[in-house]
């Protein structure tokens, strides 16, 4: 089997080395090039045609924003994306996904020994996922740009934007999970519901210094209000609620409100938050008042909790493989023969509407 080819562009020489150790630890990786910044990575990629390219963000002479969109337009190729865990970093990144980058992984902590075994995992799990990903599927913009009308501002308080209008308690909960290539496919299915849709609960495997900038970018592109919740806070409808980076999501029922519930604790199926969690604790409370959607992502989270709640009465909806950056978490559910519709992503809002009403 030919190994995967990556090239790495970053213009740390120790980042570079860190990566370059990581990589051709792997059987089936092979950094074949390194470059310091984006004209040189130009010269590289015609050269050694790589499989895999992993992307500073901050860089001399072409920052990795425009160097990703020059690519995209004319030599689209897997990007895993290297990225600083802060609110700086997020919006950029998030950025980088929008226009087509696979992931991201966070730079090295060079400082704390104990944590680069389980980097290097990530590392090498996202650059073989890259390789195998279909990448016309993670260029959404082609086909389902969103409309980013009626923006709210910057600086809107996100909390304070959902509670404002004060609407009715929500009867029914739409639960939705989601990992890698998940942040484009989120707002996909976002922008095409109303405002009077019933409560949206949203899982997706992010670091919480990401939590907001996503929160916020869901909020621009869909007539619902997008927000980090609260702990305690009540399901009201027309309000999408996405779970905080650090944070496991449950729902439960207390009189005749469903109520948010945030927990600090141990990750499921390595992620915190988890799928699962949200999706077992919803089929606890809801049961045939649910609709569970699983989107692409990596690995199984999810699977397992869609499974519970369609043995408790709910309707369950899986994006399709053809549709999928990576068929990972709906393909799982599928092999646990709990899906009841298999959608492309453009018609999953349909769906969700149709099953509410």
């Amino acid at each position: 089997m030919n190994k995967i080819k990556v090239l790495i562009i970053d213009d740390s020489v120790l980042i570079r080395k860190i990566l370059t150790e990581i990589l051709n630890s792997s059987p089936d990786i092979e950094v074949v090039g390194i470059a310091a910044d984006p004209l040189i990575a130009r010269d590289l990629i015609k050269r050694l045609n790589p499989d895999v390219l992993t992307l500073d963000i901050e860089m001399p002479n072409m920052d990795g924003i425009t160097f990703l969109r020059n690519l995209m337009r004319l030599r689209p190729t897997p990007v895993v994306m290297i990225s600083t865990l802060t609110e700086k970093g997020a919006g950029v990144t998030l950025e980088a996904l929008t226009l087509g980058a696979v992931d991201f992984i966070s730079k090295p902590k060079i400082d704390v020994v104990d944590t680069l075994n389980s980097y290097a995992e990530e590392v090498i799990s996202k650059v073989k996922m890259a390789a195998r990903v279909n990448l016309g599927n993670n260029i959404y913009n082609k086909t389902l740009k969103a409309k980013e009308t009626d923006k709210r501002p910057d600086d809107v308080n996100l909390y304070t934007a959902a509670v404002k209008k004060r609407p009715a308690a929500s009867n029914k909960i739409i639960a939705l999970g989601a990992s890698t290539g998940g942040t484009e496919a989120i707002k996909a299915v976002a922008k095409r519901l109303p405002a009077d849709t019933p409560a949206i609960v949203i899982t997706q495997h992010l670091p919480v210094a990401y939590s907001e900038s996503f929160a916020r970018n869901i909020d621009l592109v869909t007539e619902m209000a997008a927000c980090i919740p609260k702990h305690g806070q009540p399901l009201e409808n027309g309000h999408i609620y996405l779970a905080p980076g650090d944070r496991h999501m449950e729902v439960v029922r207390e009189g005749f409100r469903y109520i948010i519930k945030l927990l600090d604790s141990e990750p499921v199926n390595r992620h915190k938050p988890a799928v699962d969690v949200m999706f077992s604790s919803i089929a606890k409370c809801a049961g045939a008042n649910a609709i569970a959607v699983l989107l692409t992502g990596m690995g199984a989270d999810g699977a397992k909790g869609m499974k519970e709640m369609h043995d408790a009465g709910a309707k369950t909806v899986i994006q399709d493989e053809q549709t999928s950056v990576v068929w990972g978490m709906p393909g799982v559910a599928f092999k646990l023969g709990c899906t009841d519709y298999v959608l492309p992503l453009e018609e999953i809002a349909d769906r969700i509407l149709a099953l509410v009403k």
